[in-house]
């Protein structure tokens, strides 16, 4: 068997990332080395040619999920088309809906990784500025006027991970409901979005 190009090594290793990112994102960073690669499609053995380690590996997901959602947010497009309360009302509606709720794997990884950061305090302190960012980041996006959006972005990460573990009962969506009207109801006024650090 050939050797793989420099080219071909870099697009397998920007595929381990971004699985990883879902994969992470949906079942926690506790994920093998060894499914991970099964998902990819790439041999355990190929990790460490990529990786000097899962820790390196998981900084770079959470990195790659940010990154991601930023790339790809209507929320971002219609904030630079200077409608931030537009925008903020959508962040709200997409996040606490039941599609997010259902989708961890592609969700927010303010969500997503917190769990396991909050669980794993050597990976949580490498991991700090990517995800410190990307909350400060979130939150800017739901700031109005002198409140900085931080109350909001807790109320709706807490009311997903609630709707998540409660998934298949009835309350699961009673509470996305109850934090879109206690968001939406109380954020009538409009601001310019705060700065942002990335």
């Amino acid at each position: 068997m050939g050797r793989v190009s420099r080219a071909q090594a870099q697009e397998n290793r920007q595929r381990v990332v971004a699985t990883a990112s879902r994969m992470f994102r949906e079942k926690g960073t506790a994920v093998s080395v060894a499914d991970l690669m099964k998902a990819v499609g790439l041999t355990h053995g190929g990790f460490y040619k990529q990786f000097d380690s899962k820790e390196d590996l998981v900084d770079e997901a959470i990195a790659h999920a940010f990154a991601e959602q930023a790339a790809h947010s209507t929320v971002a497009l219609e904030e630079d088309a200077g409608e931030h309360e537009a925008a903020r009302r959508a962040l709200i509606e997409d996040y606490l809906s039941v599609w997010h709720r259902d989708h961890a794997g592609d969700g927010c990884p303010v969500s997503g990784f917190a769990a396991d950061l909050g669980r794993e305090p050597e990976q949580a302190t490498r991991a700090q500025h990517a995800y410190i960012n990307g909350i400060r980041n979130r939150a800017a996006r739901l700031a109005i006027g002198d409140d900085d959006g931080m109350a909001q972005l807790c109320t709706m990460v807490g009311a997903l991970v609630l709707a998540r573990a409660t998934r298949g009962n009835p309350i699961s969506e009673e509470l996305l409901q109850a934090a879109r009207t206690a968001l939406t109801k109380s954020g009538t006024g409009k601001s310019e979005p705060q700065q942002r650090t990335d």
